[in-house]
Order: structure tokens, then sequence, then C-alpha cells
């Protein structure tokens, strides 16, 4: 079970053959690496699944390697043209995950020196379009770890900037909390040719200027996303896990957040939050024993706006009315005057 979903293995995965598998996408959501947080979103497994699976069949015809089998209904896999009601589960090929060993306050990663192929590349591949408030970015500056000539800039940059192009981070996937790093790290860490990273970065190019392109027509500007890439069993990407949806990117509209971030946003404002940022500080693998606060619920009006927003977005990014929520434009705009009370 992970934070956000669960993984069913219906055909172990082996060096050779990918296997087969079923996210089971949940109402739960996680902020900040905590986990489980205390609300379910209600129908957000669904919406999550259900723009997951319109994304893939789109790349697929694009002629884009993805591991999506289809959607699960009445125990088979479908498309989503043939799905009668929505649906919370995928059906996918299953690639192995290879950990990293922990040694004291590091990982080892040279399991990957050996393992070639059929397996889950161990980094959350990102791109950014614009630098919103609450950036991870402007957090790496303020503490040097970043230069802004790092991520091609002439000068520091101000929250809120929109990129002349985008830029592409990438993190760690596998260890205890997600650490940026270099894409040389990256290119060492994996084992990648310098071929395998030129295209990585085109890929994670492509799938940016789609998703900014379909959400575009509903009047959202894409801030930022990520992706994940597995190899198959030839030694070539294949896109995994999930894709376009609002967990795995941070949109607006008119400048009002339309993702994950509004939880963020709520949850900053908190004493719990400072609570895990020093944490973090402290003890970077086992920084949640330190916290001592659980994370309060969101607030009743907040949580209501959330589900909807997910419905609403997934009905409008599909073209297909599958949940019974008011269009995505008068839910934000009810947004606008619940962060104005």
């Amino acid at each position: 079970m992970g934070s956000v979903k669960d993984l069913l293995v219906r055909e172990s995965p082996t060096a050779e053959k990918p296997g087969v598998g079923r996210f089971i996408f949940s109402d739960r959501y996680s902020v900040f690496d905590w986990g489980e947080m205390p609300d379910h979103i209600a129908k957000k497994g669904q919406a999550i699944c259900l723009v997951t699976a319109y994304f893939f069949e789109k790349l697929e015809a694009m002629g884009l390697k993805t591991h999506y089998l289809g959607v699960v209904e009445d125990g088979q896999a479908k498309r989503l043209k043939d799905l009668k009601a929505p649906s919370a589960t995928l059906e996918i090929k299953l690639l192995r995950v290879i950990k990293p060993e922990v040694k004291g306050e590091s990982y080892d990663y040279s399991i990957y020196k050996k393992e070639t192929k059929n397996f889950l590349i161990p980094l959350e591949i990102i791109y950014r379009n614009s630098l919103p408030e609450g950036s991870s970015v402007f957090k790496r500056l303020k503490e040097g770890s970043i230069k802004f000539t790092d991520l091609g800039l002439d000068k520091m940059p101000e929250p809120g900037q929109i990129l002349e192009k985008p830029i592409y981070d990438v993190s760690t996937k596998l260890e205890v909390t997600d650490r940026y790093i270099t894409w040389e790290e990256a290119k060492s860490i994996c084992q990648l040719s310098d071929q395998e990273l030129r295209e990585m970065k085109e890929i994670v190019a492509f799938i940016n200027d789609l998703i900014t392109k379909e959400t575009k027509k509903l009047g959202l500007f894409n801030e930022d996303g990520k992706i994940e890439l597995g190899f198959d069993e030839n030694r070539k990407f294949i896109l995994v896990d999930a894709l376009g949806t609002l967990d795995e990117c941070r949109f607006t509209y008119d400048g009002l957040p339309v993702s994950k971030e509004i939880a963020r946003i709520y949850y900053r404002q908190t004493e719990w939050f400072k609570e895990v940022e020093e944490a973090k500080k402290k003890d970077r693998l086992n920084w949640k024993s330190v916290v001592k606060s659980q994370p309060p619920k969101l607030p009743p009006n907040l949580y209501e706006t959330i589900s909807q927003i997910y419905q609403a977005y997934t009905n409008e990014i599909t073209g297909q009315n599958w949940f019974d929520v008011a269009s995505l434009h008068k839910i934000l705009e009810n947004l606008k005057k619940i962060a104005q009370s």
C-alpha cells in the first residue's frame, strides 16, 4: 500500500519480462512526503485513474510506450470509451522496483551497475514552465543548494515568474525524502548513457507540451509537473505511474491554484508544517519520528471544493461527464470567494 494508491500484483515481474499489476487509486492524498493525510478526498481516486488513462491512451496513439493496459471494469481491462461508469483501478505492466541500499545517512545505487532492464528508474523527472510562490526552487536557492545559473537563468527569479523556456529538473524517487540532484548525478546513479539522458529529457519535454496544450483548452496554465519512467525488457523507456493529474501537476486558473497545491497552501500556515520542516533539517532519513504533532483536517468548505475540482477537471479534460458536478470555472470562482473570506 502506498500513501495514495494500492498495488495488486497479478503476475510478478522478473529480470526478463514485466509482470501484470493493478493500481487501485484511493481517495487518500499526501503532501510534503508525510504520507496519508487525515482527510480522504471524495471520488479523487476515480478522477485520478480516468485522467491518467486519458493521457496514457493519447500518448500511446502518438507513439510513446507506456505501462498502461486499461481501466478495470467488471474484472476486465477496458479502454476509456468502453467504460460504463467511473473506475479507480488501472491495469498495468509491472516493472521491478529495485531499491538502493541505505548506508548510514546516504544511499548506495551500485545495484544499477548490474541491473540493466525491466525496472522502475528511481527518479522523478520534473518540468517547470513557471516558478509559482511555494515552488521548491526558491527554497533551494535560499539554502544555496542551487544557483540561478544552474537553472539556465540569467538572474535571480521572482515568485510567479513565467519562464521563457521550461526548466527540467530531477529528483530521487525511492529515498525516504525525495532529494533534488543534478542531471550528472542522475546519469551516474542510474547508469544512463548520454543518448538515454537526452532521450529522457526529450520525453519530458514532449509530455510537458501535450499537457500544456490539453489544459490550456480548460483555461488552465500548466505551471509544473512530473513524470516517471522505467526500462522495459529491451532497456527502452516506458512511461509509468500516473500522468497529467492534479497530484502530478500544478495548474493555475487566472493565478488561482488548481491542484493539490490548494491543500499545501493551507498546511503551510499550520504549526504542524513548521514542525515537519524543522524535523527534516534534524534527521533527513527518520524525520517523521521527530514530528510529535499530527496534521489537522481541512476546513469543510475547502475539502468539498477540492473534491469537486478533481471531479470537474476529469470531466473536462476527458470530454466526458463522469461526475455530477458544476463546471470547473464555476467551482474555481467559488474557491476565489473562499480564499478571500
